[in-house]
């Protein structure tokens, strides 16, 4: 979250701003709503939701609102929804996300769109957090795509991607609540997913404005993000979506893809 006076902002002087992105593409949720709403898409790769047809619609969708595609790879896991951890080859890890992104780069190109970043799914999102084996195979998958990769702040797969001289999106979460050592609260414990609109909005401009938060136990922790996440498929995500981009614009920070 730059300021507005950076290189690479167009924001006018004294501005911040921030990218909005949400998983779409997975058969759940308004997604024509909130396409309009977000400034990235993370658009499912069928391993863990989403149809051929479905994807291109979403691409199409992203492409009329000027919105940014990125690919959404997860493990084989269409039975958890992408949620349930894989013991899984690297060879075998390395081609599963190399085809994810290929094919989301097909259908991306055939509405006139490009696939210009990668975000891990679900389990895989946050096996790659601490799990080298994991976290080496999507690095390489994503040097072969030249791709930027997005992920958690401190995550072992972002400090290897600058390693390589990958660029890094790092990300924050809307409706999640996170651990005092800034990871997110497993989706099996209670409180792990915020639903009350205006409490996300809040959280939100507070993330976006003093670059922390409130973990889980009460305690406040330093949040680094690029880009900060609305689940399509939670609850009320489009009202959240609309109490977010309200809530940003009377903050004066403006919403565009980083």
């Amino acid at each position: 979250m730059a300021p507005a006076s950076s290189p690479e902002s167009t924001a006018p002087l004294g501005r911040v701003a921030v990218d909005l992105n949400a998983d779409l593409g997975e058969g759940l949720g308004d997604d024509a709503a909130m396409v309009r709403l977000v400034s990235s898409a993370n658009v499912a790769c069928g391993f863990h939701a989403g149809t051929p047809a479905l994807l291109r619609q979403t691409c199409e969708q992203a492409v009329a609102a000027g919105v940014r595609i990125g690919a959404q790879v997860s493990y084989p896991d269409r039975d958890g929804f992408g949620r349930r951890f894989m013991e899984i080859e690297t060879s075998d890890l390395i081609a599963n996300v190399l085809f994810q992104i290929g094919a989301l780069t097909a259908i991306a190109r055939s509405v006139g769109g490009t696939v210009d970043y990668v975000k891990p799914h679900g389990a895989l999102y946050n096996a790659v957090v601490s799990n080298r084996q994991q976290a080496e195979a999507v690095v390489a998958a994503v040097a072969v795509a030249g791709l930027p990769l997005m992920g958690l702040p401190g995550a072992l797969s972002l400090d290897l991607a600058r390693a390589q001289g990958i660029p890094v999106l790092t990300e924050a979460f809307a409706d999640r609540a996170y651990t005092p050592e800034g990871t997110l609260v497993p989706r099996t414990q209670g409180g792990a997913v915020l639903t009350d609109t205006a409490a996300v909005a809040h959280r939100v401009v507070e993330l976006v404005t003093t670059g922390s938060l409130l973990a889980i136990d009460g305690s406040r922790i330093a949040v680094d993000a690029d880009s900060i996440c609305l689940h399509g498929d939670t609850p009320g995500a489009v009202e959240h979506a609309r109490a977010v981009r309200a809530a940003l614009a009377a903050a004066a920070v403006d919403v565009r893809a980083r």
